[in-house]
């Protein structure tokens, strides 16, 4: 028996929705490992939506690879932004592990600043609608 799958416009929306809203939670998070962690993982559901609208399954099984490497594969114009995030995913892992002094204050706001411009190109780069901004300048 096999389990239908949402089609991947309607997967990529969910994945939105679900970044957009861990993205505002990360924003709320006082403490600046939680809120780096927080918004990394956004961005990577950001890259996930992207991964489910456009990746086509592979026919043969392969080594586990991050979705980073993934969305460089299937979005050329995202490289940047996937190795921006790549980068910082050791120190997500650090923030989440809760390791005294993993990210920053001004670290962790960064990176929700980062991820919320990700999250915009995101939908964008798919012709959906994106949210209004959790910040605004000024």
């Amino acid at each position: 028996m096999t389990i239908p799958q949402a089609p991947p416009r309607a997967a990529a929306r969910t994945l939105l929705a679900a970044a957009r809203a861990g993205l505002a939670e990360a924003a709320r998070e006082p403490g600046p490992a939680q809120r780096y962690a927080g918004a990394h993982l956004a961005a990577l559901r950001a890259a996930a939506a992207v991964l489910a609208a456009r990746a086509r399954p592979a026919g043969t099984h392969r080594r586990p690879t991050s979705a980073w490497v993934l969305l460089t594969a299937v979005a050329p114009e995202l490289a940047e932004w996937a190795a921006f995030f790549a980068a910082g995913a050791d120190k997500r892992s650090a923030a989440e592990a809760g390791l005294c002094g993993a990210a920053t204050g001004r670290e962790a706001d960064d990176l929700v600043r980062d991820a919320e411009t990700f999250l915009g190109v995101v939908e964008a780069s798919l012709g959906l609608a994106g949210a209004e901004p959790l910040f605004r300048a000024g």
